[in-house]
């Protein structure tokens, strides 16, 4: 099992800058593909960026390319998401997933609470 904690989350401005942590506990960290979703106010949960188990395959939503950097750490047992020049709509709760496919979002069967991200304009 897996157990996930996000921080980082905020207000900011169209145009900063936040970066969000998710601190990993369990054995089977380094062994997990880990996810960043995000979920806003009417709307369904929908992937955002996630990288292998290596850390060498990042996978990215077309809205955040070129935005938003997705990053591990297994020897701190950490994954974390750097979002820059943010928009209005990318204001959500954010969410940090593992599981057992990158590229399968319903392999991802363990979740954090989430943490909030506003983004004024």
């Amino acid at each position: 099992q897996v157990q996930l904690v996000e921080s980082g989350g905020g207000l900011v401005q169209a145009g900063g800058s936040l970066r969000l942590s998710c601190a990993a506990s369990g054995r089977t960290f380094s062994s997990s593909a880990m996810g960043w979703f995000r979920q806003a106010p009417g709307k369904e949960r929908e992937f955002v960026a996630a990288i292998s188990r290596s850390g060498d395959s990042p996978y990215y939503h077309d809205s955040v390319k070129g935005r938003f950097t997705i990053s591990r750490d297994n020897a701190k047992n950490t994954v974390s998401l750097q979002m820059n020049s943010l928009k209005p709509e990318d204001t959500a709760v954010y969410y940090c997933a593992a599981g057992s496919r990158v590229v399968v979002t319903a392999s991802y069967i363990y979740w954090g609470q989430g943490t909030q991200v506003t983004v004024s304009s």
